[in-house]
């Protein structure tokens, strides 16, 4: 059997393999595991049955999606700059119409990922467009094996002048955000919830360790997060899943102090 690319049909997780014995990220404690067993989706399989779509959320700011839903179905981030898009996080997988929309945009200088959760397809957008920088915490390029990085970081790296990747641990053991000063936003990953209704409004916002299992993060796990972005200015909050322009750094940090001041466990923050 050749290799080539495969994702996991019960979380989307992609693999560069012949034949891929199990998802690291189904066997890992924070998700299910497949009730129906493993089945692995060969990428022309996907690439015939999904398309996605575009849309921009704010001024140079681009959510990428794709349809039907593969996977944990995340959101893809581009921002649009001068001297080189930067692409955060990654849709599950990208049609042809949607690498168009890219290449149209300007393509990708800069790219990375909070954490596996958000990786998607970042094999792709590797692939079409040779980014210069490819940015992976290193406690987390265990679960790369599907695209190269080359530029692993330990607590930070500045991408660009005013993007810089922070790294925050917690609900994963290499996950990072991205702090967009210019644009005064916070690429999150999974280190915030936030509950939305069918129209995009947010009405709560929390912090685990694992989403689906209600597994809550210690409180020096919540520290870490308090730590790392009380300096950082932002007027909202994006994670894999949710454009949230409601939440600010002040009401982030009210989640973390609101998890500091009881034991550990879930609580959801209303908004």
């Amino acid at each position: 059997m050749p290799l080539s690319w495969f994702a996991c049909a019960h979380c989307g997780f992609w693999q560069h393999h012949f034949a891929p014995p199990d998802c690291p990220v189904c066997t890992d404690v924070r998700n299910d595991l497949p009730a129906d067993g493993w089945r692995f989706l060969p990428e022309a399989d996907v690439a015939a049955t999904h398309d996605g779509t575009v849309r921009e959320v704010a001024p140079g700011l681009w959510a990428f999606t794709t349809s039907p839903a593969l996977g944990l179905a995340g959101t893809g981030w581009l921002i649009v700059r001068d001297g080189g898009n930067i692409a955060f996080e990654a849709a599950p997988y990208y049609s042809a119409a949607m690498l168009a929309q890219l290449r149209a945009l300007g393509g990708i200088r800069f790219l990375s990922a909070s954490h596996a959760h958000g990786y998607g397809a970042l094999f792709q957008l590797q692939r079409v467009f040779a980014p210069d920088v490819v940015a992976i915490q290193r406690l987390d390029l265990r679960m790369t094996k599907a695209f190269r990085v080359n530029m692993p970081f330990d607590d930070r790296l500045a991408l660009a002048p005013g993007y810089t990747l922070h790294h925050v641990g917690g609900h994963y053991e290499g996950q990072a955000c991205l702090h967009d000063a210019p644009g005064r936003r916070l690429f999150c990953g999974d280190m915030f919830k936030i509950d939305q209704d069918a129209a995009g409004r947010s009405h709560a916002i929390s912090s685990h360790k694992a989403f689906h299992k209600d597994i809550p993060l210690t409180h020096m796990e919540l520290r870490q997060y308090r730590d790392t972005i009380a300096p950082l200015d932002f007027d909202a909050l994006l994670t894999p899943f949710e454009y949230a322009p409601e939440v600010d750094r002040a009401v982030a940090l009210a989640a973390l102090d609101d998890g500091l001041s009881r034991a550990p466990g879930v609580h959801r923050l209303p908004l």
